[in-house]
């Protein structure tokens, strides 16, 4: 039975990727901050898969544990999903430093370094897939998402440039941009229908697009041709724009 490592575990995205791959015979570690919040979700994925599932404290912005959590696994996942990431209001990140850093290293630093550990195991062993959830908010830089859309910019050239660099060792990455998606964070905020998925499709579109080994999965395909309007703006026109 084939594993998956579900990095930032606690959200709703994450649950969801979890049951999709438990419902297609996979077992599953989740790892997350608050591991033992996750006990209740752990027996209902058991029972109601019979699958294993395990629980794992991980911190993602204690960069100096990564290495020691990837090699405690046991077994090493052969599938890892990298979900945490933090977007914070933007007018508190612009003016407060400790906010803008707790965001750029949650949603890239933190991720290049536990990716960069599960990378090499994966190289070693010629075989395995990382599927990172960056955003389509990384596609160009806008004042209302500046520092959460730069980070995961960011994160989207490493998955990028990790992709490239472990394709000759039989290794896959996918980058996956959900777009809106109806979960707690959300919950308050009205988002137009058409672009906003459930969690459940984000967890379908991750596991496809590892079984397929896509590159760029957008979970809801308008969002494609939105973001290439949105690139393609002229800048003298795009800088006067509030987006």
């Amino acid at each position: 039975m084939p594993t998956v490592l579900i990095l930032g575990a606690t959200s709703d995205m994450a649950l969801a990727i979890a049951r999709t791959f438990a419902k297609n015979n996979y077992s599953v570690q989740l790892a997350a901050r608050n591991a033992s919040r996750l006990s209740g979700f752990q027996t209902d994925l058991q029972l109601r898969y019979n699958v294993t599932c395990t629980l794992h404290e991980f911190d993602a912005l204690q960069f100096g544990t990564h290495q020691a959590f990837f090699e405690q696994l046991s077994p090493k996942p052969d599938v890892t999903v990298c979900v945490f990431g933090v977007m914070d209001e933007e007018d508190l990140a612009f003016s407060n430093w400790d906010i803008a850093e707790r965001m750029i290293n949650s949603n890239f630093t933190g991720a290049v370094s536990i990716l960069n550990i599960v990378a090499k195991h994966y190289q070693q062993s010629k075989s395995g897939c990382i599927a990172g959830i960056s955003s389509v908010a990384g596609e160009r830089g806008r004042q209302s998402k500046l520092i959460y859309g730069s980070s995961k910019a960011a994160l989207s050239a490493y998955l990028d440039g990790l992709r490239n660099l472990l394709f000759k060792d039989n290794v896959h990455v996918v980058t996956v941009k959900p777009g809106f998606v109806y979960t707690k964070m959300t919950e308050s905020l009205k988002l137009p229908g058409i672009l906003t998925a459930k969690p459940e499709e984000v967890g379908d579109a991750v596991f496809s697009a590892v079984q397929k080994k896509k590159n760029t999965v957008y979970v809801r395909w308008m969002w494609r041709w939105i973001m290439l309007i949105i690139k393609n703006i002229p800048e003298f026109q795009f800088k006067k724009m509030k987006l």
